[in-house]
């Protein structure tokens, strides 16, 4: 993954279930803000911190388009879209070079 590819991406917590959905042309950047707790609100109150699913966009604008109809879905929607391809919501930044995190929910 290059420094800077537009991506729409869902953050979780699998203790609380809980899913935010999001847009970003620095994915592994976005991921650290939220581990680091760097926002207030949602993510914060929930503690999302995992990376559960993203897709690379070819724009800035075709991300942000696929985010915007993802963030109205339902809950089920979204949960089926997430383990269409993570069934077991594990953190994918691992595998984009991200370290564990320690006694991840």
């Amino acid at each position: 993954m290059r420094d800077r590819e537009p991506c729409a991406y869902l953050m979780v917590n699998r203790q609380f279930g809980a899913i935010y959905t999001g847009v970003t042309s620095n994915l592994l950047g976005r991921v650290m803000q939220h581990r680091d707790g760097t926002f207030d609100g949602f993510t914060e109150r929930y503690g999302i911190k995992l990376l559960a699913r993203y897709e690379v966009g070819e724009t800035m604008g075709a991300a942000i388009a696929r985010e915007k109809p993802i963030k109205t879905w339902r809950r089920e929607w979204k949960i089926s879209l997430l383990e269409e391809r993570n069934p077991g919501w594990n953190d994918l930044a691992v595998g984009l070079g991200l370290p564990s995190l320690p006694s991840l929910p």
